[in-house]
């Protein structure tokens, strides 16, 4: 039976009914508990809160366009059942009495159960509540949407987008960086590795929303999240990008080195034949204010495949205006021999800014490099991609630890 058909067991007319939505409009919880505890007929009871029937009506004013036909009639009724009025509301101490008498969670005679509409209210604790007691998490409104849909459907206007992708809830707890949604949706029983229509998983829409500094812990907690419910930190989307090269294109440092702790392949190469060094690379110029040279040394401590040596130019183009990482790639190998033409692919003004790291980059051209980096480099070529941990344990002084893992120092010898 439709919406349209069906005989609510407290209609809108009815006084129960108007008492009800008086408490509802003040907020008066203890009245909505009362009446709901005791006046209406059974846990389970279909009320109709409202019902905008013009044909009820005869004495209704209608608009011209709506009696030439222009406009569709729709005729408009608000049902309900207790659980999804109290979990509406976030009056948990009902929520909870209802489903202690088996008010059924998933009963959604308006086209919303219980939990879409705790999660439309940003209820957590009836939330909690409902799937305790078997709500279903991808039960879908008559919209299409799963509850936690509804959570952001007022605040992010680009919703219709996303379900047109095919996210799933645990997507969309990704992407905005909500740890404890994410944690409740895997909890009850979410694929941690399920691909929308981009082929991306919940880790890979992760790691390619952290843009912002201040963002990037949330996320770090999501990853962590999901990598402990045991998402594959080498997946990849349609372009075949992976979680690590989506990380670097952020210059998200953190979820670069959490990603690699936990096996990311630091080589792995996307459709366009780009690696994560690649990515970070391409966008360091635009990140500067997140170190993004922080990157580029962890990437190349954990054994990342260095730039060919005759492509250095087309990286002083792009980074120059980030010496450190032309500090970081200069000293990954023995000796690279520089161009003269190298000095013109640095606009006037980045030189002069940094004219001491420059000043010592030129000056090498011709020139071999010093014993001591002959040493760092030797050393690094044994430790491998196991520089990141072996150089650390080693019996010798910070600095030259930190001089070994190519910690910038400003200029060059």
């Amino acid at each position: 039976m439709s919406s349209i058909d069906c005989i609510p067991d407290h209609p809108s007319s009815s006084d129960l009914v108007r008492r009800l939505k008086s408490a509802l409009d003040v907020g008066d919880e203890n009245t909505v508990m009362g009446l709901i505890c005791t006046e209406v007929q059974h846990v389970n009871a279909t009320i109709e809160l409202s019902n905008d029937d013009w044909m009820k009506e005869p004495e209704a004013h209608l608009d011209p366009l709506v009696l030439v036909g222009v406009w569709t009639l729709e005729y408009k009724r608000e049902l309900t059942t207790p659980l999804c009025i109290t979990a509406r509301n976030g009056h948990t101490a009902c929520v909870r009495h209802l489903l202690f008498w088996r008010a059924d969670p998933n009963m959604a005679p308006g086209g919303q159960s219980a939990l879409h509409e705790a999660c439309e209210g940003g209820h957590t604790d009836c939330t909690e509540l409902l799937l305790e007691h078997r709500a279903n998490p991808n039960l879908l409104s008559e919209e299409g949407l799963a509850p936690l849909h509804l959570q952001h459907v007022h605040t992010h206007p680009s919703l219709p987008l996303l379900t047109s992708i095919s996210l799933t809830p645990l997507h969309i707890a990704a992407k905005h960086g909500l740890c404890d949604h994410a944690l409740l949706y895997l909890r009850y029983g979410a694929s941690v590795d399920r691909k929308n229509s981009r082929k991306e998983t919940a880790l890979s829409v992760t790691c390619g929303q952290a843009k912002e500094q201040e963002e990037q812990g949330s996320y770090l907690q999501v990853c962590r999240l999901l990598v402990m419910y045991g998402a594959d930190v080498n997946t990849t989307d349609e372009e075949e990008k992976s979680p690590l090269h989506k990380a670097c294109k952020n210059a998200s440092h953190g979820l670069v080195q959490f990603l690699l702790q936990n096996k990311a392949d630091v080589n792995a190469i996307d459709y366009n034949g780009a690696s994560p060094l690649s990515c970070i690379l391409q966008s360091a110029a635009f990140k500067q204010q997140w170190k993004p040279h922080l990157t580029v040394q962890t990437l190349l401590n954990h054994g990342s495949q260095k730039i060919w040596p005759m492509a250095f130019g087309k990286v002083l183009r792009s980074c120059a205006s980030v010496p450190e990482i032309i500090e970081i790639l200069f000293n990954s190998y023995s000796q690279v021999p520089i161009s003269e033409q190298w000095r013109e692919a640095i606009p006037e003004e980045i030189f002069q800014m940094h004219l001491p790291f420059y000043e010592s980059f030129f000056m090498l051209t011709c020139t071999p490099r010093c014993l001591q980096h002959l040493c760092r480099f030797a050393i690094r070529n044994q430790f491998g991609s196991k520089c990141h941990y072996l150089i650390p344990s080693l019996p010798v002084p910070k600095p030259l630890q930190n001089y070994l893992l190519m910690e910038p120092e400003g200029i060059l010898l």
